[in-house]
């Protein structure tokens, strides 16, 4: 479906299901350079398990209107934004990456509006290396390259998703090089990677979340290593669950993460 925020076009699908904001709702926040698509799986197995589910393409991405935002805060007063658009008083938060630290960042602002939240992939600070952001400034696709191979962490991970004959590494090539063409005017990577590196209200942001917090970290992750958060763990209050993946969780181990996933959220 496609609603107006902040005076812009957004795409939100909804999981095949029509969007019914009487039942609870879980929100899915997708990472860098990435899309709605991430979460085809996760989003509809909740709208067909009693969720209604709203898995917006974040400003600039995907189908939605840009210009992309610059700072996780911009993102998180937009993403409280689309749930004022959508009529959601509350929601459970599933981020994935930069993703994650949107809903971190939500669920500190408004303790009131999360019911859960959910980080995947996740790490504070989020720090990026300099190199790889002046890759991104002067060669982007040569960056994206760079970040598909260091995200995956096997050559061959089981195709359970999206299905037999899928190549994961592909797959998530071409997704990240599809968001980049699709602004002419903004470095989209640079852009997103930037608000990752830049975000340092994380531990302020933790101390504020009422809900339940879940961690999912990929045993194999070389972009956001789990030795980067124990802080965070600690001020959320909450113990880690590991998964043998890299930082593509969404796609190497989706059925595994649908399980750690599904018993994070409050009951429909």
């Amino acid at each position: 479906m496609k609603l107006a925020v902040d005076g812009r076009e957004t795409f939100v699908y909804t999981g095949g299901k029509a969007f019914d904001p009487a039942r609870r709702c879980v929100a899915f926040v997708h990472g860098a350079l990435h899309d709605h698509s991430v979460w085809t799986l996760l989003a509809r197995w909740g709208a067909n398990h009693g969720y209604t589910v709203l898995v917006p393409d974040l400003p600039g991405h995907g189908r939605t209107a840009g210009p992309p935002l610059a700072t996780v805060e911009a993102l998180a007063d937009w993403l409280l934004a689309l749930l004022d658009a959508a009529g959601v008083r509350q929601a459970a938060l599933v981020g994935h990456s930069m993703g994650s630290l949107i809903a971190l960042e939500t669920a500190g602002r408004a303790p009131e509006r999360a019911s859960a939240l959910v980080m995947l992939g996740t790490a504070y600070p989020m720090a990026v290396s300099p190199a790889l952001l002046e890759t991104a400034r002067t060669d982007p696709l040569a960056a994206i390259d760079s970040v598909n191979a260091f995200s995956i962490a096997t050559l061959a991970a089981k195709p359970s998703y999206p299905g037999p004959g899928g190549w994961l590494h592909g797959a998530n090539r071409m997704l990240m090089r599809r968001m980049q063409a699709g602004q002419s005017e903004t470095n989209l990577f640079l852009n997103d990677f930037q608000v990752c590196n830049n975000y340092r209200h994380g531990l302020e942001a933790a101390a504020q979340v009422r809900c339940p917090a879940t961690l999912i970290l990929g045993d194999r992750d070389q972009m956001t290593r789990p030795s980067q958060t124990v802080e965070l763990a600690a001020a959320l209050k909450t113990t880690p669950v590991g998964l043998p993946s890299g930082h593509s969780l969404n796609f190497e181990v989706p059925e595994r993460l649908l399980g750690v996933v599904a018993a994070a959220l409050p009951a429909p």
